[in-house]
């Protein structure tokens, strides 16, 4: 058994916090560009006379980006380091949004979407990756956490941005913004160190020392290094280690979250709530603007509430409530929709239960999801491991997002959004089962847990 002596509060240095900060800055674009296109739709789908399917390429479009970026980010952060992998992945957002800003046409549009995600797939996994790596047991999930609290404000500043340029139709410029916080990302994280955890995995102790002393208070590092270099030599490399049986309980459990995540509907809220909005009765465009906008302050707020929660309640705890709520408001939402005696109640109630399924996300699975992913998987194969589960979470949004609009019209808004909670009671009840809870583990403990073979459920007791 790995020691249990860990860095306590007094080990965290402001610095530490700063890492936190910059590096969630890759969050606040991830939020703002997987936003950002749920207004400027309205005026791109009326200015380019978009079918039904072309809206769905359209907001799709960076999610088949993020695929590509994920299977790419997982070889890159192994080989070249988390920080490098961040660099990287700004220069592609600047990019990005200059391309998306200045398209002439519909087709260079939508190339220009799929390179933004690619900067989105690989800053998805990376971003939560290198935090982790770098904080202390004791307050890991709150500083893993404060990249989804970045991505939803990214979210509400695109909302904002919408709802000040809708009077201009002014999309190019909803676009093009993205520029700025990518900007301050790209020179943030040149101050910024490489990852202790993913130095001493490839060798250079001495400067995995270095950093380790510079974002702990205390000087006794030893303890937290030789956890490290304890769990390296117990544990091989290679895409084929993911295959190992005493991996795989972790692999299954990344990968069925990254599916429910999705599957559950989150994020058609986030591209088309303005649609939703209009056909739940809010006719003007600035009218479905502001009501998403709403949605979006929940969502940041709620994600608040989850950050100070994670560290003292635990994951799971948090993780079933928000799968509970989600489930019961997408059921209710499915139902204001089906009723037509609520047609005169339907707009403010649809806004109202999509903010409680918003709320309940942002409490459980959102953050609870990142911030698991960072945790559970051996330093070796951790960021392929997260590479993986990331495709497995861009693809399944990829699918969600191309089939809403196609559902809608196929089964109703009723039956849609009664199908997205049939899979929300599914994921509530996989993780009643098999999630496990991570809270005040190492990550060298939780990594000698599965090589004991021990079922998911007993980690920690």
């Amino acid at each position: 058994m790995l020691s249990n002596t860990l860095p306590n509060e007094k080990s965290t240095t402001i610095y530490l916090y700063f890492i936190a900060a910059i590096s969630g800055i890759s969050g606040m674009l991830f939020g703002y560009d997987t936003g950002v296109i749920s207004g400027a739709i309205l005026f791109i789908r009326s200015e380019f006379n978009l079918s039904p399917f072309l809206t769905g390429l359209v907001v799709s479009a960076v999610l088949i980006g993020a695929v590509i970026g994920a299977l790419l980010g997982g070889y890159m952060a192994e080989n070249y380091g988390r920080k490098k992998v961040i660099i990287f992945a700004a220069i592609i957002f600047i990019f990005g949004a200059i391309f998306t800003a200045i398209t002439p046409d519909i087709i260079f549009l939508i190339f220009g979407r799929i390179i933004v995600g690619i900067a989105i797939g690989i800053a998805s996994f990376t971003a939560p990756l290198y935090i982790s790596e770098a904080s202390p047991p004791y307050i890991r999930g709150a500083l893993v956490s404060f990249n989804q609290l970045a991505i939803t404000i990214g979210i509400v500043i695109s909302y904002l941005v919408d709802y000040s340029l809708a009077p201009i139709q002014g999309w190019r410029y909803m676009f093009g913004l993205a520029v700025i916080p990518a900007a301050i990302l790209l020179i943030g994280m040149f101050f910024l160190p490489e990852s202790p955890r993913w130095l001493v995995h490839h060798g250079d102790l001495t400067d995995g020392r270095k950093v380790l002393q510079r974002i702990r208070n205390n000087s006794n590092i030893e303890v937290e290094l030789s956890q490290i270099q304890t769990s390296l030599k117990q544990e091989k490399g290679g895409r084929s280690e993911l295959l190992n049986p005493k991996n795989k309980p972790a692999l299954l459990i990344g990968i069925a979250l990254a599916i429910f995540q999705q599957v559950t509907g989150i994020n058609t809220v986030i591209y088309y709530a303005p649609i939703i909005f209009q056909y739940a009765g809010f006719k003007s465009s600035s009218a479905a603007i502001i009501a998403t906008i709403g949605v979006g302050l929940v969502n940041v707020g709620m994600t608040i509430v989850s950050i100070k929660l994670l560290d003292r309640v635990g994951r799971r705890p948090l993780l079933l409530v928000g799968l509970a709520g989600m489930s019961a408001t997408l059921i209710l939402l499915g139902i204001i929709f089906f009723l037509p005696s609520l047609i005169s109640l339907i707009g403010p109630l649809a806004a109202i239960s999509l903010m409680l399924y918003v709320a309940f996300f942002a409490i459980g699975l959102g953050p609870v999801f990142w911030l698991l992913i960072s945790e559970i998987y051996p330093l070796k194969i951790r960021g392929t491991a997260m590479s993986i589960v990331t495709e497995v979470n861009w693809g399944s949004n990829l699918v969600i997002a191309l089939t809403f609009l196609l559902l809608i019209q196929s089964i109703g808004a009723s039956g849609t959004f009664w199908l997205y909670g049939g899979v929300g009671i599914l994921a509530f009840l996989f993780t009643f089962y098999y999630v496990p809870e991570t809270k005040n583990q190492t990550l060298e403990e939780i990594e000698e847990h599965w090589r004991k073979g021990k079922h998911p459920l007993e980690l920690g007791k």
